[in-house]
């Protein structure tokens, strides 16, 4: 990163917040991705692991870089980074479109017992929808924060439409879907999908079918609530992509009209009465009468929908939706003597994830809210300066994954979001730069 760009925030941060710890911390994590986990490949596309794995996630990749686009329009270096890793995931789309995580060549390493449809460039398939979303809102933002079209390769667009082909075909996922997924041996219930690989039986309603949480968990109910909204905001971001980034009239008329068909079932189908909040969302639903109600840390989560532009943060529903997933009514919520937050059970009991607590302050229209958040994040680093996975709430010593890519750049955006330089302000409608 320019060293000029990094000293401005710097200065910011400093300025803005008056903690030299919170200061230091931001640095330490806002050099973390840039010098540990992104590397160029000879094709000039840059490949980018979570951290502690060495492999690159769809999701992950972007969500580590989504601070960096703020510098992005000032900055060649990371300009060129960025184009990279729109390439990059293009390609590995196009390889397979239902795997979550790939290998940086074709080396067969990661997951290579699982009983699915397997590449040597997976190191995991399981179907995540926000696998595909995120590459449509990576592109969307760059967009936004440069002007630069110049990602919009022939290739870019035969992912694009790859992508809103397989979202189509899990509409119907009973019927039309080729994907199976099975994990011989699992450690936990939720590392493969019943029924022969195809998950719980789900019914057709106008969403689109997940097999797998962003936090890599098996469904309970086939469709993903946050999920889906963030499905149907990145399909209206390729629609205008598609109009005004690249000219491909059709691939924008058919992903504008697949984002009305699925935030239509989200009404329909996705918002449920609470007993004393009113209407909120679900987590999981299954078309067959069976809800889900709960949130988890990792993004998209219910908690996060206001960060990905599917709603603004005054939204009735999500108010309401926010107080439950907050409260002990949500059962991955926890409450510790060092803090409180959203868990995942993906991580073990009492644990909650900074990346829920940075979404939290991000989404949170209260200043003492968001600056508890901040604080909390201060204290609980363990002594390391940086983020994790998740911490014990009663003992911020004990934590999963010291190195986690994500988490630090989380911390990063809610920072930069309390100095006012909201990296939210590139999911607003309207024409780039």
């Amino acid at each position: 990163m320019d060293p000029s760009l990094r000293d401005a925030a710097a200065a910011a941060v400093r300025d803005g917040l008056k903690d030299a710890t919170i200061t230091e911390m931001f640095l330490t994590c806002l050099d973390d991705t840039l010098e540990t986990t992104v590397s160029e490949l000879d094709d000039s596309s840059t490949f980018i692991i979570t951290g502690d794995i060495p492999a690159m996630w769809l999701r992950d990749s972007v969500t580590q870089i989504r601070p960096y686009l703020l510098f992005a329009a000032a900055s060649p270096e990371l300009r060129r980074m960025l184009r990279g890793l729109i390439a990059r995931q293009a390609e590995l789309i196009l390889r397979d479109p239902y795997a979550n995580a790939f290998n940086r060549t074709a080396d067969g390493r990661g997951h290579q017992d699982d009983l699915t449809d397997l590449n040597p460039w997976v190191w995991e398939r399981k179907y995540e929808v926000d696998s595909l979303s995120y590459p449509l809102q990576l592109a969307y933002m760059f967009w936004r924060a440069t002007g630069d079209t110049s990602w919009a390769t022939p290739r870019f667009a035969e992912a694009a439409r790859t992508i809103v082909r397989t979202i189509a075909v899990e509409q119907n996922h009973e019927v039309l879907s080729p994907y199976q997924f099975r994990r011989p041996n699992a450690p936990a219930p939720t590392d493969t999908l019943t029924h022969d690989g195809f998950g719980p039986p789900t019914a057709p309603t106008g969403l689109t079918w997940s097999g797998f949480r962003p936090s890599d968990d098996a469904c309970t109910y086939g469709f993903n609530i946050p999920g889906n909204a963030f499905a149907a905001q990145s399909l209206a971001q390729l629609a205008e992509l598609a109009t005004h980034a690249f000219a491909d009239p059709d691939l924008s008329r058919r992903a504008l009209a697949l984002s009305t068909q699925i935030r239509t079932a989200i009404r329909q189908h996705g918002i449920v009465e609470h007993p004393t909040l009113g209407p909120v969302y679900a987590y999981e639903v299954n078309g067959l009468g069976d809800t889900l109600l709960m949130d988890d840390a990792n993004v998209p989560s219910l908690l996060s929908l206001p960060m990905l532009g599917v709603c603004p943060p005054d939204d009735p529903v999500y108010r309401a939706t926010r107080q439950l997933v907050l409260s002990p009514e949500n059962p991955y919520f926890v409450e510790g003597t060092h803090a409180s937050g959203i868990g995942s059970p993906h991580t073990p009991p009492g644990h909650i994830w900074p990346i829920a607590l940075c979404v939290q302050g991000i989404t949170s229209t209260d200043p003492d809210e968001r600056l508890r958040m901040l604080t909390t994040l201060r204290e609980t680093d363990g002594g390391t300066g940086m983020m994790h996975e998740s911490f014990l709430a009663d003992d911020p010593n004990q934590f999963t994954r010291k190195w986690f890519s994500w988490a630090n750049s989380m911390f990063c955006e809610l920072v930069l979001d309390m100095v006012g330089q909201p990296v939210t302000a590139l999911l607003r409608p309207g024409h780039a730069r």
